[in-house]
């Protein structure tokens, strides 16, 4: 049996049906919503009306954006199986990727343990011999740690910013222990920076994008650049006392099996003496039904510093990677806010995965 034709049967033993969207897609929710790493890979083009149009990046932006224009009822699941397209340095361009997205799931710990297993059986059809190992993190369980030490909302926004990639969060933490030197602003640029006003400094850099011929489509919108302007000026006001950053250090230092991981946190929140009731409760609720699903429960790790590099994720972040391959297999989290961002009329919790089928295909021995 092909690759693709295991991905379909599983997908058809889950009773789930394919969604079907375009391959050109709207750029805007991708440079809005899908992060830095994403959104300078995606490739982008123009409709004779001016849109700009990207070739599509992923599939969770697509999916959602159809089952809003659907106003397709929910808990609803959809699967896919198609291409994607990201520019690369060191490899080719188009990519062979499937999934399952899950909206509407009100038990949310419920949603995210079927998620984990459904990726891990999917997995475990196409790689029956392979040892594979699960890491999970919580963007919900760090937010909160970031608010219970105090931090600003300038350096809680960089930090969870950096949350997916170690070489960005190693540089903030560096940065909050020594602040680095104010740059100095324009007398009008620093008086509109300092009074927090995020619409006249949003126009400030509008017109400065104007006068230099910049287009808001080739990155960052005037407002996310102001906003970002007033975020790093607080940056360098604020050093973390010594107790609360080392609080920091131990809490992204946790790394242990699945199982022991509710226990662990609440030991650092009592130690540390931060209240985190609700994350906990949530994270809790989540590994107990991860536990009760068919996952090898020796192979589900827990990483306090384990993040994706995708700005809509809200909560539950994971990866699974064959035994000694730092290749991610299938990478997945839970984006609570996405839909409404989008435009859904009422909020819709979301949670779903992506599978790297080429490499999978790699390690299955045989060509495409």
């Amino acid at each position: 049996m092909t690759l693709a034709e295991t991905i379909l049967s599983r997908f058809a033993a889950e009773g789930i049906g394919l969604a079907e969207v375009p391959i050109l897609q709207p750029a805007d929710p991708f440079l809005d919503m899908a992060g830095e790493d994403l959104r300078r890979r995606i490739f982008l083009t123009q409709s004779e009306t001016g849109e700009s149009l990207c070739l599509r990046p992923e599939f969770t932006i697509p999916v959602c954006l159809d089952h809003i224009a659907r106003q397709a009822g929910t808990p609803r699941r959809y699967a896919y199986l198609g291409e994607v397209f990201r520019q690369q340095r060191d490899s080719g361009t188009e990519f062979l990727q499937a999934g399952i997205e899950d909206l509407g799931e009100a038990d949310v710990a419920q949603a995210d343990a079927r998620s984990i297993a459904d990726a891990w059986r999917l997995l475990r059809a196409a790689l029956p011999n392979q040892s594979l190992a699960v890491t999970i993190g919580d963007q919900a369980v760090f937010e909160s740690v970031l608010a219970a030490l105090g931090l600003p909302r300038g350096w809680q926004m960089r930090l969870l910013r950096a949350f997916g990639s170690p070489a960005m969060l190693q540089a903030a933490l560096a940065d909050l222990a020594n602040p680095p030197k104010r740059r100095s602003l324009g007398t009008s640029i620093a008086r509109i920076v300092a009074a927090r006003d995020v619409e006249a400094l949003a126009g400030f850099v509008e017109a400065r994008m104007n006068e230099t011929g910049l287009s808001p489509a080739a990155g960052r919108s005037p407002t996310e650049i102001a906003r970002r302007l007033i975020d790093k000026a607080e940056l360098g006001a604020v050093r973390l006392a010594d107790e609360a950053f080392e609080a920091l250090r131990q809490f992204l230092s946790i790394r242990v099996p699945l199982s022991q991981a509710p226990a662990a946190l609440q030991q650092f929140a009592d130690e540390a003496d931060l209240v985190l009731d609700t994350a906990l409760e949530q994270f809790s609720r989540r590994a107990e039904a991860v536990g009760a699903e068919a996952v090898e429960s020796d192979a589900v790790l827990y990483d306090a510093s384990f993040g994706r590099p995708l700005d809509y994720y809200t909560g539950l972040v994971f990866e699974i990677r064959a035994e000694n391959d730092a290749r991610s297999l299938v990478g997945g989290g839970r984006y609570d806010r996405l839909l409404t961002m989008l435009g859904a009329a009422d909020p819709i919790p979301g949670v779903g995965f992506s599978v790297w089928l080429d490499r999978v295909e790699a390690l299955r021995g045989v060509t495409p």
